[in-house]
């Protein structure tokens, strides 16, 4: 167990405050650019946290529901200068993308029926879908190391794609597989190491700031854990819980808030793994957005700064715009942003604050990391499911569904193909793939290509 650190770290609060919102405006590209981000200013520039500390908080990170680059910011926003720099690490890491998806919003719901606006999102939709297949690759290469995990990942897509299983349940089996693998010392299962590999010329926890030692607030305190615990679940239920004793269980406040407060506990293995679960109930179930609609708001995600899984903050906009219960359309709109953000968000302080402690105690454990290994395995699987999924409603006007002996396969209508679409989407990945253009590039590129063809086409 590693010793306290009697004295302070020299680094101000002030200080700590400026780089995290310099961290916030620079964090696009989905947690991988983001945590790479974190690690090129904390670790190489800043020297406040050495690189074995900082993968070790990422890999309790990922385990974790809610977006793991967040949840790393308040990590070590909490190491640097206890609870207050967990709540401003966090708070300013997700404020930028709101305030950009919200202005977005607006002009979407306002404007959408423009043609330059529809050539917009028309161009990030089909980038889009090339974003999802790198990711389907760039984690995939990182996890599935061996066929036992290949057999997860192609499991979880059989699961979710044919027989619809749900997300929690894949990411809980392939949770208790592989902490059952690591128990046993199965070494197929020791494959994962956060979103990249170290240096051999990293930074060594003894050399940075922070040190190597617990600083003496991480130490487990179980009455600090039971304060802050029940504080942070009042701030995050209250709101759930008034708004269905209030409105009933059919108010579309009430669904929003319901909704996504379980999205918060399910959400493993990032936004992608979870988008097409989001999707799909969104879509079908609840009716707030059309298929296309929820690629729209992906790429809003995609070009702003901030955690990916922002996008349900557009998703609660859109419903609640759209079924406005007596307010003005654009206000409601406005309520239901900053409630899907609040639901969302705040569990992920809650996750921290109550695990942190605990965890920075943990060096090691091989079958927490197995079970790491095993989910990030199967949110390969689930991610594929979601690539293919976007990849026939962006690429097809009409996707049908064959049902057989259980199973229900997507069947998009071949004559309504289009080929501009197609066109779009295919040249985004030979962008991404071929020449490693950068996302925000790409992204740009066919955004501006679809407002040219909104002149011709729209």
């Amino acid at each position: 167990m590693p010793p306290n650190i009697e004295s302070p770290h020299q680094v101000p609060f002030r200080e700590a405050v400026r780089v995290w919102l310099r961290i916030a405006l620079l964090s696009f590209g989905g947690p991988a650019g983001q945590i790479a981000v974190m690690h090129r200013i904390l670790v190489e520039e800043k020297k406040w946290i050495g690189e074995r500390r900082f993968l070790h908080a990422l890999n309790y990170c990922m385990m974790l529901p809610g977006p793991e680059a967040q949840q790393l910011a308040i990590y070590i926003g909490w190491l640097m200068h206890r609870t207050k720099g967990g709540l401003v690490a966090g708070s300013l890491f997700v404020l930028p993308g709101f305030i950009a998806i919200l202005a977005l919003s607006y002009l979407y719901a306002v404007l959408g029926n423009v043609g330059a606006v529809e050539g917009l999102f028309f161009g990030l939709k089909a980038a889009v879908l090339a974003v999802v297949l790198n990711a389907v690759v760039r984690i995939g290469k990182r996890a599935l190391k061996n066929w036992i995990m290949l057999g997860i990942a192609s499991a979880a897509f059989v699961a979710i794609f044919l027989f619809k299983v749900g997300f929690p349940l894949i990411i809980l089996t392939a949770a208790l597989l592989g902490y059952w693998g690591g128990k046993r010392g199965m070494t197929a299962f020791e494959v994962s190491g956060g979103h990249g590999s170290a240096d051999e010329s990293v930074l060594s926890d003894r050399d940075s700031i922070l040190g190597e030692g617990l600083p003496a607030h991480a130490n487990p305190n179980r009455q600090w854990s039971l304060r802050m615990s029940a504080t942070l679940l009042l701030l995050w239920l209250t709101p759930v819980v008034l708004l269905l004793a209030m409105f009933g269980s059919e108010n579309v406040f009430s669904q929003i808030a319901l909704f996504f407060s379980k999205m918060a506990v399910v959400t493993f293995g990032g936004a992608y793994a979870v988008l097409g679960y989001i999707t799909q109930e969104a879509v079908q179930n609840y009716g707030w957005l059309a298929p296309g609609e929820m690629l729209d708001g992906l790429g809003m995600a995609e070009t702003t700064p901030g955690p990916l899984i922002q996008v349900v903050q557009f998703v609660g906009f859109m419903g609640a715009y759209r079924e406005a219960t007596g307010l003005d359309p654009l206000v409601a709109a406005t309520l239901a942003a900053l409630l899907t953000t609040w639901v969302t968000f705040v569990p992920c302080f809650l996750w921290i604050f109550l695990g942190a402690p605990y965890v920075e105690r943990l060096r090691d454990n091989r079958a927490l990391s197995s079970a790491l290994s095993a989910i990030t395995a199967a949110v390969v699987g689930v991610i594929l499911n979601l690539a293919i999924w976007f990849g026939f409603h962006v690429i097809f006007a009409e996707v049908g569904e064959w049902r057989f002996m259980g199973a229900r396969v997507l069947t998009p209508n071949l004559e309504s193909l289009d080929v501009l679409s197609l066109l779009l989407a295919v040249g985004a990945m030979v962008a991404i793939f071929h020449f490693k253009v950068g996302m925000i590039k790409v992204l740009a590129g066919c955004a501006i290509l679809g407002v040219l063809a909104s002149l011709v086409v729209f």
